[in-house]
């Protein structure tokens, strides 16, 4: 099953529409969908690595988007639902004081969210939740997705081969560590928050 999935995803690299797609996926993990861009972004490189710049960029800018989308999910539907849930428990108070503390270093929770295995979208709902400064998100979005995209495409880009080789052969492995680090992402998250 996982080599039919990796085949896919290689034969999508080289789609003509893969940078479209590399978008939309791009976009969507930053606020709601689970599986990130990367494994898409390291086979498209591999593919054509004349673009592999292009790549990073699409992903970068794609993903900031979502993570502004992100952002506003969470500050809409709790100006719209959260207070009321808030003001059911009596919880308004110490909400209050929580987002207070988180938006003092939310920008430092931004660059780790977006640049780890962290769930960048519990961040990015978070940063909304809590009415985080818009310009201190937006930016420190930038250069979080920033450095991660590049970083993996550059990875890629001059290994290339080499790691396509590794990958293919210890296929299994690589999932199995992809999944521990986003559980671990989702951990780590429960106890920082």
């Amino acid at each position: 099953m996982l080599r039919r999935l990796y085949d896919r995803t290689m034969a999508l690299a080289g789609h003509r529409h893969a940078e479209r797609a590399l978008g939309v996926v791009s976009f969507a993990e930053s606020s709601f969908f689970p599986i990130p861009p990367d494994v898409i972004l390291a086979p498209m490189v591999l593919a054509q690595r004349s673009k592999a710049w292009r790549f990073a960029l699409i992903c970068t800018l794609t993903s900031v988007a979502g993570a502004v989308l992100g952002y506003l999910i969470g500050y809409l539907l709790f100006e719209s639902v959260g207070q009321a849930i808030l003001d059911i428990y009596g919880l308004r108070e110490d909400f209050a004081a929580a987002a207070a503390r988180y938006n003092e270093l939310g920008w430092v929770m931004v660059l780790l969210a977006g640049i780890t295995p962290i769930p960048f979208k519990v961040i990015t709902i978070t940063s909304g939740v809590t009415a985080m400064n818009v310009v201190s998100f937006i930016l420190s979005a930038i250069v979080a997705r920033g450095i991660r995209f590049y970083a993996v495409t550059a990875i890629i880009y001059w290994f290339g081969p080499k790691t396509l080789a590794i990958v293919e052969k210890r296929l299994g492995l690589f999932t199995v560590l992809f999944c521990v680090l986003l559980v671990g992402g989702f951990v780590l998250m429960r106890y920082i928050l």
